[in-house]
């Protein structure tokens, strides 16, 4: 059975925006061992539209450092689910070939990528991550 790993950059006192926090050899190289270790991402639609197109654009950019660049590179060639009730299909897959939306129950779906074949699952944001951490999620009485 595959493994879900939750990762977000956050502060002590509990900011997650990404636009505050730099990572630095370390952090970024702890995230790089996430990513190899994940072959598919979940994520909900705020999240996803963050890391798209900023990270296919990346990739793209000679200009960028050798590490975002290699960083864009691993977030390209993933899989990745995106959650969403807005978000249509040819939006998910705009800039983003390996990406599609899934509108089923999030439980339902998880469990079902569980028993796939692959490596861990990588998941990140705050929305999507909070309802996995709900005794419901996980079956248990509320």
């Amino acid at each position: 059975m595959r493994k879900v790993i939750y990762a977000i950059n956050i502060t002590l006192d509990g900011c997650c925006d990404h636009t505050k926090m730099v990572p630095d050899e370390t952090m970024f190289e702890y995230y790089m061992q996430l990513l190899r270790e994940a072959d598919l991402f979940v994520y909900g639609r705020k999240t996803y539209q963050l890391m798209v197109p900023y990270w296919p654009d990346v990739a793209k950019d000679q200009s960028a450092s050798k590490a975002d660049r290699d960083f864009a590179q691993a977030f390209g060639s993933a899989n990745k689910v995106v959650f969403s009730r807005s978000l249509d299909s040819a939006e998910a897959k705009k800039g983003d070939k390996n990406a599609r939306v899934v509108r089923t129950h999030l439980r339902d779906e998880i469990l079902k990528l569980k028993q796939e074949q692959g490596k861990s699952i990588l998941t990140g944001g705050v929305d999507i991550p909070s309802l996995m951490l709900r005794p419901t999620f996980c079956g248990l009485p509320p």
